[in-house]
């Protein structure tokens, strides 16, 4: 006889927008029940485009795999009803500001009493105390504030400004850095029979992220960091690193070993590092008249590190994307679409992208009706 499957892990997710979903859909693609509480209004990202129809695909992306329930936390019912959810989960996930949810009475003091097997995972911008935590945090505000963006622009010649942004690092490295949190809060429960409180802030995210900058700021270098620089193909740009002795020798084989290969200054890696700007003007010379992929080819062909640039579409119609299975099917009210299963594969776990993803308070009904019939369990 095979025995029962213990049940899944249960999230009740308050979060909303970007790193608190993008930590929640992870979740939900182990395996966990994600139950999503929304407004009436739902997540803002319901009204984000990439729309179709009124279904946005950008909300679907980060939600897929979750159950939805409307709650009014601003009402009585909706504070309790909320609460008596939490009292069945393993797992809470919010991203408010610091001091919203203690105001709505469903703060780690006093749901852990409640509960006290329940992880409790607060994300933020600037963290849950200290004397940043009550500012707004938006993702390219982090990413000004946290030095990311000068650094950035160091690496940019000519620059007399920060380059816009458009893409939310701090939202997703947040968001993962909850998920492999609370994975180690559930892990220690084992041992311990206790919930832990997280604390996770996109500014401590992302200031991890900069390993070399945050020591060069402390030890400033004679020399500026080596560069890696695109190569412009007839119809594109390449990567290529040919830093070793090996891949050095690969690249000058395939060129006919020219003249300037033999310059004593590029007879090692630290030389080359410092003459690079002068070893892709050659590289260019070579390219320009050859698509970027005869490039890659060509140069993967005798050893040489190098890629071509892609844009988006591009990748996803890799084959070796395909075969990788990197992207998952889901589906909404308008069809389906393509989004990024999750980064890595477990050999035991069905690791995955769930297919469907939630109307507004489809969940009411299932998980609300029974916790109402039942006494408030607050001791």
């Amino acid at each position: 006889m095979i025995a029962d499957r213990p049940k899944p892990i249960r999230v009740i997710d308050f979060s909303q927008v970007m790193a608190g979903p993008f930590c929640t859909r992870l979740m939900a693609d182990i395996g966990a029940e994600v139950i999503k509480i929304e407004p009436k209004e739902g997540d803002a990202m319901r009204r984000r485009p990439p729309l179709r129809g009124n279904h946005s695909t950008y909300f679907g992306s980060l939600n897929a795999g979750k159950r939805s329930v409307v709650l009014d936390l601003r009402t009585e019912d909706g504070r309790q009803d909320a609460a008596r959810l939490v009292d069945t989960a393993d797992v809470l996930v919010e991203n408010f500001r610091p001091g919203v949810m203690a105001r709505h009475g469903l703060d780690w003091p006093t749901l852990s009493a409640r509960n006290p097997r329940l992880v409790y995972c607060s994300i933020s911008g600037f963290g849950q105390d200290g004397s940043a935590a009550t500012r707004p945090a938006y993702a390219p505000m982090i990413h000004a504030t946290a030095g990311l963006d000068l650094a950035l622009m160091a690496y940019q010649p000519g620059l007399d400004r920060p380059a816009p942004t458009g893409m939310f690092y701090a939202d997703v490295l947040a968001g993962v850095y909850a998920w492999g949190a609370i994975q180690t809060a559930l892990l220690a429960r084992e041992h311990t029979g206790q919930g832990q409180m997280v604390d996770v802030a996109l500014l401590d995210s992302l200031m991890s992220m900069m390993v070399y900058e945050y020591q060069d700021a402390q030890f400033p270098q004679n020399r500026t960091r080596h560069l890696y620089t695109p190569v412009k193909a007839a119809d594109g740009f390449i990567m290529v690193v040919p830093l070793s002795d090996k891949n050095f020798a690969g690249m000058l084989a395939l060129f006919g070993e020219p003249a300037w290969g033999a310059d004593p200054r590029l007879s090692t890696a630290a030389g080359r590092e410092a003459n690079w700007a002068e070893i892709m003007s050659h590289v260019e010379i070579w390219a320009q008249d050859r698509s970027a992929q005869d490039c890659e080819r060509l140069l993967l062909g005798v050893g040489v590190p190098c890629a071509c640039y892609r844009n988006v579409a591009e990748v996803m119609a890799d084959p070796a994307t395909r075969e990788r299975g990197v992207m998952g099917t889901v589906r909404d009210g308008a069809g389906t679409f393509q989004v990024a299963n999750p980064p890595f594969r477990i050999s035991s776990i069905d690791a995955h992208v769930r297919p469907d993803i939630p109307e507004l308070g489809e969940g009411n009904l299932e998980f609300l009706t029974p916790l109402q019939a039942e006494p408030d369990s607050t001791p």
